[in-house]
């Protein structure tokens, strides 16, 4: 059994003192002498376009240093289907114009003073309205992105069917669902000469980089973007455009410029998950085995792509390769409204998927008289990946997300998590029911897999700094995660000293190496590659340094917290300080393009609730909650109980409560707000127990895979499934208000079990 020095331990959080005593900085923290406030004017209408704008008396107001409109804006694109500022707006809330003053008030004065002519155009905002033929378009080239749906197959649904026995099929839907981040999105920008400086809430502050360069026409060279503590990512804060208008304004006043987004801006103008309309219709024998699946989603992305397209795929990923099946089919239909744009949400579209398909094979173990429990694991992918033959190369490295067959998964831990978790939740014993004849319990369960581990290319930078101290640089940023703890953690354990020996520089695209985005639990397994690879070469290069100091072979020397020593006699040994004073600065770099040519590498996990239904207010309270994980080798104990947690606990909001209403008639969003944003308390949240499969993942950074992500997908399913346990309704609509239960109690015959 391999010992570690620091892997598997709870190593304390870096940022944990700062944040708890005040001092972290966030971007809104950012002063700059001289600096002015901006402030964007957005559009009342739900689809218009510009005719004019007259800023003058906006211009003249005393005060008021710059102002920006689609007519004067630089015309580089922060998106495919995004300008800077557009003469044509498409959602209630969309950017017009923008102005920045010596103060926030005389910013908001000088809006009320732009005058606006709009001519209104028709508008959609209803995706599955939106795809119809008679409807009315928010793009020249139509609202399906693309022009066709995204369709992935592996053998034939047709021939699956044929074999079945029966034949289900369902449709589910969920609504868009806010981040609601602590910290809404700010950004302040500065201009030394043609050097552009831009601090802004950011999962990557390279990609960001890249964006802005190409939206200002401004070499990426001469922009230097700083990643600031974020008050929770999500994923819903990876736009560029507050950036750009940002910096746009500071270049006409030739002064910094901060905007901070109110709270009602962010949830109108902030990115949220992407509302969705999916049928799953399944084949099975009489005996459970699933012969054919076959799922389509209809996916809102709004009045903007985002990350629309990646999200599409991981919302059929459940379809596609969770249960084992050599007839899968998935149509997924992206499609545009006029409304807030969708984004990269915590599990990208997995959620939405998720609770279809795990609804609708509770619907299926009922129907053919098996536990939901056995119906999982007769069905269940294995390690060995789906059937089928492998169609990428042999010299290729593999999709984690692939719809072929033939190919392994490098672990997979979900028959474990099934087990312990059920056993954890006692799911072979009915929910004891209380003696109030209005009071229901139950149990339900969901599993699932996700696309994660393998990123982008990513870059790590290790040193031997002059002062004998050892740092980590990379371009990675912690969004709430905790990669700036585990990061360091890893590279500890390859170098051979303490958690607290190694010090990080991060977020900062002029000192830090390329790194991917934040996003898809791809962090770990990406940079931290990369931060074990350069951990290990800088481990070398010391050594051989020291070889000649202390007379040695190399194989004679190992690292320790102080510096090097003999392994036969200690007492030849030499500090970092030392080593630095004789070598000077020693400086590596490793550059990782992770993934496996052998293997599918995903994560799996499984969810078990409890819950208490009032069948005469229709109140759903979670009694217990059991979400077992199989995300390999958990590097940081706490650090990975705290995501799962925390993950369980924002979709509860999301199952439950949360979604984002927008007013058909008139485009405009009704809750942007959390006095009508129903959010769970903590006294909603329940009994949670977390439990991780004993797996070790052969590919990823000492065993690790995914783990920020998947918690997020089995809420909503094993909530649902517990609900028609305990009063045999089947809700099939999220969130599953008190009157949604009600009425569908009604609707299901007027009683319930």
């Amino acid at each position: 059994m391999t010992t570690f020095k620091t892997i598997g331990k709870s190593e304390p959080r870096r940022d944990l003192p700062e944040k708890l005593t005040g001092e972290a900085k966030y971007t809104a923290d950012v002063q700059l002498p001289g600096m002015l406030f901006g402030k964007i004017l957005r559009s009342p209408h739900p689809h218009a376009r510009i005719l004019s704008i007259n800023v003058d008396a906006a211009r003249n107001l005393p005060g008021v240093r710059a102002v920006v409109t689609p007519f004067d804006a630089p015309k580089g694109q922060v998106a495919p289907d995004m300008p800077i500022l557009d003469t044509e707006a498409r959602y209630v809330g969309d950017e017009v114009a923008a102005v920045a003053a010596d103060d926030e008030d005389l910013a908001e004065a000088a809006l009320s003073l732009i005058e606006v002519k709009y001519e209104q155009l028709p508008f959609v905002t209803d995706a599955v309205e939106a795809i119809k033929p008679d409807a009315p378009q928010t793009r020249p080239g139509g609202n399906l992105v693309g022009g066709k749906p995204l369709t992935l197959i592996r053998g034939s649904v047709e021939e699956g069917f044929a074999q079945a026995d029966r034949i289900f099929e369902e449709t589910y839907s969920t609504p868009a669902h806010a981040g609601a981040a602590l910290e809404p999105r700010a950004a302040v920008a500065s201009w030394d000469g043609d050097n552009l400086t831009v601090w802004k809430s950011t999962r990557g502050v390279h990609a960001d980089q890249l964006a802005l360069s190409l939206a200002l026409d401004v070499p990426r060279g001469n922009i230097r973007v700083m990643g600031q503590n974020m008050g929770a990512g999500y994923g819903t804060k990876d736009e560029t455009r507050l950036g750009a208008i940002t910096a746009v304004l500071a270049q006409r006043a030739v002064r910094p410029v901060k905007i901070e987004l109110t709270r009602q801006e962010e949830f109108v103008a902030g990115r949220h998950r992407h509302g969705t309309t999916t049928t799953v219709r399944m084949g099975v024998k009489n005996d459970g085995t699933v012969t054919a699946v076959h799922a389509t989603t209809i996916m809102d992305t709004g009045a903007y792509l985002s990350s629309g397209p990646g999200v599409i795929r991981r919302a059929g990923q459940g379809a596609l390769y969770l249960y084992r099946c050599a007839n899968v089919q998935y149509d997924g239909y992206l499609t545009y409204t006029n409304t807030p744009s969708g984004g990269s949400y915590r599990a990208l579209g997995a959620p939405q998927g998720h609770f279809a398909l795990e609804s609708l094979a509770d619907t299926i173990s009922e129907a053919l008289g098996i536990d939901p429990l056995e119906f999982r694991l007769k069905n269940h992918v294995g390690l060995e990946g789906q059937p089928g033959e492998r169609v990428t190369p042999a010299n290729e490295v593999l999709d984690t997300q692939p719809v072929e067959g033939g190919v392994p998964f490098s672990s997979n831990g979900l028959r474990e998590c099934l087990q312990r978790g059920s056993e954890a939740i006692d799911w072979g014993q009915p929910s004891e029911q209380p003696e109030s004849g209005n009071l229901r319990r139950g149990k339900g369960m969901g599993m699932f897999i996700y696309r994660g581990g393998a990123g982008g290319r990513s870059i790590a930078r290790m040193r031997l700094e002059s002062d004998g101290s050892l740092r980590l640089l990379t371009g990675l940023m912690d969004v709430g995660e905790g990669s700036l703890t585990v990061m360091p953690q890893i590279a500890a354990e390859e170098l051979g000293v303490g958690y607290g020996q190694v010090l990080v520089t991060f977020g900062d695209s002029e000192t830090t190496p390329e790194a991917p985005l934040t996003a898809g639990s791809t962090a770990t397994f990406s940079t931290g590659t990369a931060t074990k690879e350069a951990a290990r070469q800088l481990k070398a290069r010391i050594i051989e340094v020291v070889a000649p100091l202390l007379d040695t072979e190399p194989s004679n020397l190992q690292i320790t917290d102080d510096g090097v020593e003999h392994i036969q006699y200690p007492e030849r040994s030499v500090s970092f300080a030392q080593i630095a004073e004789s070598a000077g600065e020693i400086e590596v770099e490793a550059a990782i393009s992770p993934g496996s040519r052998d293997h599918v590498i995903n994560s799996f996990g499984a969810h078990f609730a409890e819950v208490e239904v009032d069948t005469d207010t229709g109140q759903v309270r979670v009694l217990r909650y059991i979400a077992a994980h199989d995300s390999g080798r958990i590097l940081n104990p706490k650090l990975a109980i705290n995501q799962v947690e925390g993950g369980v606990s924002q979709m509860l909001g999301f199952t439950l409560s949360e979604q984002m209403l927008t007013d058909p008639r008139n485009g405009v969003t009704l809750n942007a707000s959390f006095l009508e944003h129903k959010s769970p308390t903590l006294q909603d949240f329940p009994e949670m127990q977390v439990l991780f499969a004993d797996v070790v993942d052969p590919v990823g950074p000492f065993g690790a895979k995914a783990l920020g992500e998947p918690p997020s997908i089995g809420v909503a399913p094993a909530v649902a499934n517990a609900i028609y346990n305990a009063i045999g309704v089947r809700i099939r609509d999220l969130p599953l208000t008190p009157d949604r239960v009600l009425n569908e109690i009604e609707a299901q015959g007027g009683d319930s079990q």
